[in-house]
């Protein structure tokens, strides 16, 4: 993540504003608000702007997600794109039995906890394909994604070390 990160900055990011750059990569897949708590610190943002630019930046796609990734792939597997449909669909049927086994807190957990994989994205991901309530789906999302701010600006802002040494 660190080298994408890098790689944005001399490249995309000179050519816009920190907030924005921090705003941009929290909304990619796979990055999201980890990745853009990280650059945060990197361009000196202030913990609570930090926080707030990467929150909505990870959010924003989300009901993109749920409402049109089945149409998106349906699209994919008419068009060529069909490994790509088929791999998505898979990363969503591998991780639908950690989610069920706890339901709409597992949802949560699996977006908050920040892992590689897990996340916004694929929690909507999982949501949409399987045809979970949208309302539920959606609020356990939004709390994931708290959920991993809290968790990432602990390490990305070095409260937990300033706390523990």
């Amino acid at each position: 993540m660190e080298s994408f990160i890098q790689w944005f900055m001399s490249t995309i990011g000179q050519h816009i504003s920190p907030e924005v750059s921090v705003f941009l990569v929290s909304m990619l897949p796979l990055i999201e608000e980890r990745g853009g708590l990280i650059l945060a610190k990197l361009v000196g943002l202030p913990l609570w702007k930090a926080v707030f630019i990467c929150v909505v930046g990870n959010i924003i796609p989300i009901p993109f997600i749920l409402f049109f990734i089945k149409s998106v792939l349906h699209w994919m597997a008419e068009h060529h794109l069909s490994k790509v449909a088929v791999w998505l669909e898979e990363k969503a049927r591998k991780n639908k039995p950690r989610i069920d086994k706890y339901g709409f807190w597992g949802l949560t957990l699996f977006v908050g906890i920040p892992l590689p994989g897990t996340g916004a994205w694929t929690g909507s991901l999982v949501a949409a394909v399987f045809d979970m309530d949208l309302k539920k789906a959606s609020i356990s999302i939004l709390i994931g994604v708290f959920l991993a701010a809290v968790i990432m600006t602990l390490f990305s802002y070095g409260l937990i070390g300033s706390l523990v040494g």
